[in-house]
């Protein structure tokens, strides 16, 4: 089986629409035709989990907390710990602010 490549042109594209937006009303709306609304919310339940983490909060608290399973908490964390460092850097981004 190949492995996907998610680095791709589609995938610049799309982060470069995501930068082009100029406030929360506008990507709301981007998101909004992009996702389903079930999508949406698992995504904000997944940054929700990754903020709990940098916060050492352990790991059934923010399964029971934000409603995920304790394998969609354990891959977030994975990504959190080991992954492309974007969690951390989104979550500096906003301290920062």
């Amino acid at each position: 089986m190949t492995k996907r490549n998610w680095n791709n042109d589609k995938t610049n594209e799309l982060v470069g629409a995501l930068l082009s937006l100029k406030n929360a009303t506008d990507m709301k709306s981007f998101l909004r035709d992009l996702l389903t609304e079930d999508e949406i919310i698992e995504f904000g339940k997944r940054w929700e989990a990754a903020r709990m983490l940098a916060a050492g909060v352990p790991y059934s608290e923010i399964s029971k907390a934000v409603g995920l399973s304790s394998r969609t908490v354990a891959r977030v964390a994975q990504w959190f710990h080991a992954g492309k460092g974007g969690y951390k850097l989104a979550i500096g981004s906003l301290k920062r602010k």
